[in-house]
């Protein structure tokens, strides 16, 4: 049998439908992508979309925190500059001299917990020897101090304004519950409106810098109208310690006053911190002397 080749056929050969179409199913084949490459094309874009969303998320996501820190800055410099006021709203010290009487005595009762009843009565201050302030209306703030003297407290104004007779006999005491207020407090009983021309030096009294020794001697050595200090260093030059040799008379002492309204960083006042407080009840309120002369009337008690 004699073999055939492509040359070989026939002239008038005619090729069969079927063989046709299938070449040319074969050409398209290879000229469409299949159905799988498709799904990975699409995948990729969907990704490539999702990419983009998620980075365009957390550029936005940036800024909202960038926007939060600046003005969470700008909060804090306002409160930087804005003279915080630490007095008391409503002031316990804005009582009548009865009420006030009526918390004196509890606030002697958590101070000194082993007296009786009995005792704490004998040592309770008369209403008669607190000043009555509720005539006072404005800021109970050192800045309003002058003029609460002058309004509320007008005969301390001509004795602080006087020429002192001896040397460390203040005419006014003026308690604070920390140094730094302390320091502030001289700065405002040093207005002229209080001593005009003639009045007394103010003695600064706490123990921070200061030895006990250098204020037994200051005190032995100046005139003095009027003195603010805290109750652990003005109690100690109130009585006879072997060091102080009650340095700080009472000779021309006419008036306390505690500094009552005043809050520390904690929200506490002189009378709400225990330790301040059970020194002013016992170490200056309760100091024999004081005590006579708060019941004799003799001394007046004013709360600020």
């Amino acid at each position: 049998m004699i073999a055939q080749h492509g040359d070989d056929l026939e002239d008038d050969f005619v090729p069969d439908d079927l063989v046709a179409l299938s070449g040319e199913d074969d050409d398209q084949d290879d000229a469409q992508p299949r159905g799988d490459d498709i799904k990975d094309l699409l995948s990729a874009e969907e990704d490539n979309d999702l990419d983009a969303a998620r980075q365009e998320e957390a550029a936005k996501e940036k800024k909202r925190k960038r926007r939060a820190k600046e003005k969470e800055r700008k909060l804090k410099k306002r409160k930087v500059a804005a003279p915080e006021d630490t007095s008391q709203p409503t002031s316990s010290a804005a009582q009548s001299p009865q009420a006030l009487a009526d918390y004196m005595s509890s606030l002697q009762a958590k101070a000194l917990p082993s007296l009786s009843t009995m005792e704490l009565d004998d040592i309770r201050i008369p209403e008669t020897s607190i000043v009555d302030t509720t005539q006072w209306t404005g800021s109970r703030s050192l800045d309003k101090l002058p003029d609460f003297i002058i309004q509320v407290l007008p005969t301390l104004v001509t004795r602080l304004s006087q020429r002192s007779k001896s040397e460390g006999s203040p005419t006014l005491l003026f308690i604070c519950g920390a140094a730094l207020r302390v320091a502030d407090a001289v700065r405002v009983l040093r207005d002229k409106k209080l001593r005009g021309e003639k009045g007394g030096d103010v003695a600064k009294l706490f123990a921070k810098h200061f030895k006990l020794e250098d204020h037994v001697s200051y005190l032995k050595r100046t005139k003095i109208g009027s003195a603010a200090g805290t109750p652990g260093r003005v109690g100690k030059l109130l009585c006879d310690t072997g060091k102080s040799l009650y340095a700080l008379s009472l000779s021309q002492l006419t008036h306390i006053i505690l500094d009552a309204s005043f809050r520390d960083a904690k929200e506490r006042s002189l009378l709400d911190n225990p330790e301040t407080r059970d020194e002013v009840m016992r170490t200056i309120l309760g100091a024999p002397k004081v005590m006579d002369k708060l019941k004799e009337g003799r001394i007046q008690l004013v709360l600020f």
